[in-house]
């Protein structure tokens, strides 16, 4: 099983989602928030990390699915 992170990103046609360090996206949306459960459900099963960008491509937010390198404490 793949643990490559997923990122959201934006794209000419609206927002991609990525695979990390791969060329073609996964998938394409009119919006980004189409395009987030997508990116989710595949980070899910991979157990890996989904990374949302900013239109600028800054991340705007990141979540791990699978075991946490540095969970919160609490």
């Amino acid at each position: 099983m793949s643990k490559t992170n997923q990122h959201v990103v934006p794209h000419p046609r609206g927002w991609a989602v990525k695979s990390a360090g791969g060329r073609r996206a996964t998938s394409v949306h009119p919006t980004q928030s189409a395009a987030i459960p997508v990116a989710r459900g595949i980070a899910i099963n991979n157990r890996s990390e989904m990374f949302i960008h900013q239109p600028d491509g800054r991340i705007r937010e990141r979540n791990t699915y699978g075991n946490d390198p540095h969970p919160p404490k609490g």
